[in-house]
């Protein structure tokens, strides 16, 4: 999902002419310092606890072209238009007029002018998304180190993900033929493997409520571009607890340990933790074959650093590694600010009929393409 979602960057075309301002080099590390007067916890380090809204413009992925960074007046010109086009949305703020025309037959096939259009029509298909009124999509573009970022990934510099290797390819090529609880939904309309829908566990862990899709849960912690942004942190002396408003994921850091055997596997992984000055520095290992993130094994490596920048705002930067996947690590980098608002229950199974419809409409689905066949 998010390997689409970054690849349909909003503003693709319109970006291709704007100018170019250099990202840091590779490697470096911004904002490590926490400035003078920030609260500390009474060990001494950071308090880094609070809840933090991680809703942004800036996607994952750069769209080819685009330029690493926005001006001040580029980036407002942009944020503008995409809250003039969710006003005129349906559920936004400017109703449609009665005499609003139908969706063409077979839904809306039109090209995404923008990344958010291109995020809901990935959401919805030809069909159609949520209406306006249930997103809390992000307004701004992302603030690293003084610089408006077009992507979320800051290196390789080109800000996409490194090719997947030879080994990652024959891999892929066989899990696509194969029913799996991370398979993503089909929008292009071809047949999903055989058996896909035989169990509910054989589809996607977040169509199951069990984990969030893309990487909300983390690591590494991604916005998901819809909604349930919120994170929140919890620190101790001996454990951080990080938890997510998506599908209620709450994952427990445990400092100056050491890592799990290796075959204790959890789908978050298992983080542990230690202080580099006043930053936080989160390895985690020992995931599951079944999260995944972005084509990634079991054997994924991904290392988090967390910085306060000032009282409202936390650095967030990882580095993710897993040479049956990429032959080189890749790193991004984005601010989290903090909010005042709550964080809800998300309830995501309670009166949710979506997968007993899903598994008894791939029933009827069966039932009538046997009929078919023996007429």
């Amino acid at each position: 999902m998010m390997r689409f979602i970054s690849r349909m960057s909003a503003v693709g075309t319109a970006l291709g002419v704007l100018s170019v301002t250099a990202l840091p080099v590779a490697g470096q590390v911004a904002n490590t310092a926490a400035p003078s007067g920030v609260p500390r916890m009474p060990d001494g380090h950071p308090d880094l606890q609070g809840t933090y809204d991680l809703a942004t413009m800036t996607p994952l992925e750069r769209w080819p072209g685009d330029p690493p960074v926005l001006t001040r007046e580029q980036a407002e010109t942009l944020q503008r238009a995409e809250a003039e086009r969710r006003a005129k949305s349906p559920g936004g703020d400017e109703s449609l007029p009665p005499d609003h025309a139908p969706p063409p037959v077979g839904g809306d096939n039109n090209v995404p002018k923008s990344f958010f259009e291109a995020v809901e029509k990935r959401g919805g298909g030809a069909t159609g998304f949520y209406n306006r009124f249930w997103t809390n999509q992000g307004s701004t573009y992302t603030v690293v180190g003084g610089q408006i970022r077009t992507s979320i990934i800051a290196d390789p510099p080109d800000g996409h993900l490194p090719p997947y290797n030879e080994v990652a390819r024959e891999r892929l090529a066989t899990a696509r033929a194969t029913p799996a609880s991370t398979a993503a939904e089909r929008q292009d309309g071809t047949a999903a493997p055989a058996g896909a829908f035989d169990n509910p566990e054989q589809r996607p862990l977040s169509e199951r409520c069990l984990l969030g899709f893309g990487s909300t849960s983390g690591p590494p912690a991604l916005p998901d571009y819809f909604y349930n942004d919120l994170h929140q942190i919890v620190q101790t002396a001996d454990a951080i607890m990080i938890l997510s408003e998506m599908i209620h994921d709450a994952r427990i850091v445990r400092m100056n340990a050491q890592h799990l055997p290796k075959n204790i596997r959890r789908l978050m992984g298992d983080s542990v933790g230690h202080w580099e000055g006043d930053t936080l520095v989160v390895d985690t290992t020992n995931f599951t074959g079944k999260t995944r993130f972005a084509g990634s094994t079991e054997n994924l490596h991904v290392i988090e650093r967390f910085t306060r920048v000032d009282d409202t705002t936390l650095h967030y930067r990882f580095t993710m590694e897993d040479p049956d996947t990429w032959d080189r690590p890749w790193t991004g980098e984005y601010a989290w600010p903090a909010t005042d608002k709550p964080i809800y229950e998300y309830a995501c199974h309670e009166g949710n009929y979506a997968l007993g419809s899903i598994l008894r409409g791939a029933r009827r689905q069966e039932a009538e393409q046997a009929a078919s066949q023996a007429k």
